[in-house]
């Protein structure tokens, strides 16, 4: 069903080819928003997203682009080819990252302590988790607040996880940006252009958890569906007064939407 306070938005989504990224471009077109989805490397998924999402609607919603949120360049091209295609930009989405697998593939049962961690891991996950967000976000806050109104939306993780042993980089790099998103949103305010995180609220079948888990641990894995609803709400005009919160989906209720809202940052 379309929300008509969404239809003909324009949004970017960042790393919309798989897992969260894929169920939260799908979601946003299927309330009508036109997307731009990018992915940094892996152009099949995003085309696959975009092909997906024009057999469903009949037309095409999802535009997909190679672009790496590290490079500025890129980030100000995904911004003018959203401007360009639709003559907006309303919402935008900071999905994209890297997670513990790159760092080692058994992190969730051998920790890596923080001093075995490779230099370039580290550097790369801080890059694609912190600075990338922030590249996106000055590419994506003039032409907001240009119109007026926005939403930037970043996606977080549980406090927990952040503090979790074995957890460098992520946690540090996720810290980083619940950071940036209560800054954020007070250098915009009065501007109309709001910035929240959004987070799962628990580990989710993504690419970021390794294989071979077992079948009790993949049990208690989230569904990346269960970002859409509150992801839809956060970007309409209901939540117009929402910024530098952090929304928790797997606690959302639609019917109390928030209810289970916490500040974002460190209080």
């Amino acid at each position: 069903m379309q929300d008509h306070t969404l239809k003909d938005r324009v949004a970017v989504v960042t790393g919309g080819g798989r897992g969260l990224g894929r169920a939260m471009v799908l979601g946003l077109a299927g309330a009508g928003v036109r997307v731009l989805a990018t992915a940094a490397r892996e152009a099949g998924e995003i085309q696959q997203v975009a092909d997906e999402a024009r057999a469903r609607w009949g037309e095409d919603r999802v535009l997909p682009l190679v672009a790496d949120a590290t490079r500025q360049d890129d980030c100000e091209e995904v911004v003018a080819a959203a401007l360009s295609r639709w003559q907006r930009l309303d919402i935008l989405v900071n999905n994209a990252g890297r997670g513990m697998k790159y760092v080692s593939e058994g992190f969730l049962t051998e920790p890596t302590r923080f001093w075995e961690t490779d230099p370039k891991t580290w550097k790369m996950v801080m890059d694609t988790n912190v600075n990338g967000p922030f590249l996106m976000a000055r590419a994506a806050a003039p032409p907001m607040i240009q119109a007026g109104w926005g939403r930037i939306v970043n996606i977080s993780m549980n406090r927990e996880t952040m503090r979790r042993r074995g957890f460098s980089p992520y946690g540090p790099s996720k810290a980083a940006l619940e950071s940036e998103t209560v800054i954020w949103a007070q250098d915009l305010e009065g501007t109309g252009v709001t910035v929240n995180s959004l987070l799962p609220g628990g580990a989710t079948l993504t690419g970021m958890i390794p294989e071979g888990l077992s079948e009790d641990i993949q049990a208690q894995l989230l569904d990346p569906e269960i970002m859409v609803d509150p992801l839809l709400w956060l970007v309409s005009s209901e939540a117009d007064h929402v910024t530098g919160r952090r929304v928790i989906a797997n606690h959302w209720d639609k019917d109390d939407p928030e209810g289970g809202m916490e500040d974002a940052g460190w209080g």
